[in-house]
């Protein structure tokens, strides 16, 4: 109920920013109606004559996420950057965290939305893209080239505005080979529909170590930006962020369920059950220390 609110009032904010304008709240109302899928898929193939109202369709039977924390990357795959040249991820990990998204660039709604959430969520960071941590956008359709991916880059980089940006938001494509090794080894299942000329997929960004293994999912289009920092401190070994923000991974603990970090009560509770415990032994000691001098002085 509570994901179901701060949905509905991103709608309200999309649909007063139409200012009445027709298509533009009517984009506003799909997002809203996507949002509330569970599996946060941009898929609407035609209805078929032989297929039950309402049914969901087969190709969504292949799509979802597995989560694999802790897989590896394969780190030999090769893709082009933004500028035709061939790459390996291998190159984008010299002693940093990274976030990966997992899109397509012509993908009519959803994949935008992924990423407009990602930037959205790095805009208030104190940590910087480029000095502190990277982003990897792979593209799973085979037939994009780089000339699109430069065109989708320029549009997030300009937004991010910070030095450095274009340096380290990678937007990357590559042929199906590669692009299914990727997918297969963090478990992102995605369906090509031929009919519809569409992907469906599921809508997340991952948080990837130093050293390329997945650490975090985070599912849906919005993503908090307090997960995150805390997040890449912990994929980082703690090598960024402050004294504050290694207290708070004592505090917090990652939720793969959720996809967020919850409080640790339990710790919390053992932790004040400790303090109270030394604090009357100490009491009690010193009562006893007192009273025995007291004895002593008496005699």
């Amino acid at each position: 109920m509570k994901r179901f609110w701060r949905i509905k009032n991103s709608f309200d904010k999309s649909w007063l920013t139409a200012n009445g304008q027709g298509p533009a709240a009517l984009i506003g109302l799909v997002v809203f109606a996507l949002s509330l899928s569970a599996d946060a898929q941009f898929y609407n193939p035609p209805q078929s004559s032989g297929q039950p109202a309402g049914q969901k369709p087969a190709i969504l039977n292949s799509v979802g996420l597995d989560q694999k924390l802790n897989a590896a990357l394969p780190l030999d795959a090769q893709f082009r950057d933004e500028r035709g040249n061939t790459v390996e991820l291998q190159q984008f990990f010299t002693g940093k965290p990274a976030i990966l998204t997992l899109v397509y660039y012509r993908c009519p709604m959803l994949c935008t939305e992924v990423l407009n959430g990602l930037a959205s969520a790095i805009a208030p960071l104190k940590y910087d893209l480029g000095r502190d941590y990277q982003i990897i956008t792979i593209s799973i359709d085979p037939t994009e080239t780089p000339a699109i991916a430069e065109a989708k880059k320029e549009k997030y980089v300009q937004h991010y505005a910070r030095p450095g940006a274009d340096q380290a938001w990678h937007f990357l494509t590559g042929d199906k080979q590669n692009i299914d090794a990727v997918a297969n080894a963090v478990g992102f299942r995605y369906a090509y529909d031929a009919s519809i000329k569409q992907y469906a997929h599921p809508s997340m960004i991952m948080l990837v170590t130093t050293d390329g293994h997945v650490a975090q999912y985070y599912t849906g289009i919005e993503y908090e930006p307090k997960d995150l920092r805390l997040g890449l401190t912990e994929a980082s070994d703690n090598k960024i962020g402050t004294v504050v923000d290694r207290a708070l991974l004592f505090c917090y603990h990652y939720d793969p369920t959720q996809g967020r970090y919850t409080p640790k009560i339990m710790m919390v509770v053992r932790g004040f059950g400790a303090l109270t415990v030394a604090g009357m032994v100490l009491m009690v000691a010193v009562l006893l220390r007192g009273e025995k001098k007291q004895r002593g002085n008496a005699a």
